[in-house]
């Protein structure tokens, strides 16, 4: 099944995943900043200008980029899944192993939620900073854990709908 596929829900949950979606595009629009800042600082090199702090704004901006996209696959049910097992399943079996990752990924959103929480309030604390641009490394955890509501969010989403599909194939 297409990731688009799973699109457009109505109400509530239209406008969780209109917000996701909306997340993920700008998360693809800053990975295109990197790219840009990568091939400026390629250039900037070979005509001896070049950027200063490259690869700390590749780092963050992809780390913030990849955590952004998550939600998104959650919700269009895009992650990696090991099809092979259950190709000959019936619908009913494929119903509550659907069901069983949401459960798990609302889990691990809430989990990875919670510590990267404590995480940004380390990096807050004892004030890191990248060595070049002098950016608070916590700033870039604020995406990140917004990134990781809209996943718990979209986890829940998910679960609700695989729940109704199991008790449809009941």
């Amino acid at each position: 099944m297409g990731a688009f596929q799973q699109l457009g829900r109505s109400g509530f949950t239209g406008a969780l995943e209109k917000l996701i979606v909306g997340w993920a595009l700008s998360g693809g629009f800053l990975l295109l900043i990197v790219v840009a800042v990568n091939i400026y600082s390629t250039l900037g090199n070979i005509w001896s200008a070049p950027f200063p702090g490259d690869l700390e704004l590749t780092e963050l901006g992809v780390a913030i980029a990849v955590f952004s996209f998550l939600p998104f696959c959650q919700i269009t049910q895009s992650n990696v899944t090991a099809d092979i097992f259950t190709t000959n399943a019936s619908p009913r079996i494929k119903a509550l192993l659907a069901l069983l990752t949401s459960v798990i990924a609302t889990g691990f959103g809430l989990l990875l939620l919670w510590r990267m929480y404590l995480g940004m309030s380390d990096q807050k604390e004892y004030e890191y900073i990248t060595a070049i641009l002098q950016i608070p490394v916590w700033y870039a955890y604020v995406p990140v854990l917004i990134s990781l509501c809209l996943l718990s969010l979209g986890a829940l989403l998910t679960l609700q709908e695989t729940a109704e599909e199991l008790l449809r194939r009941t």
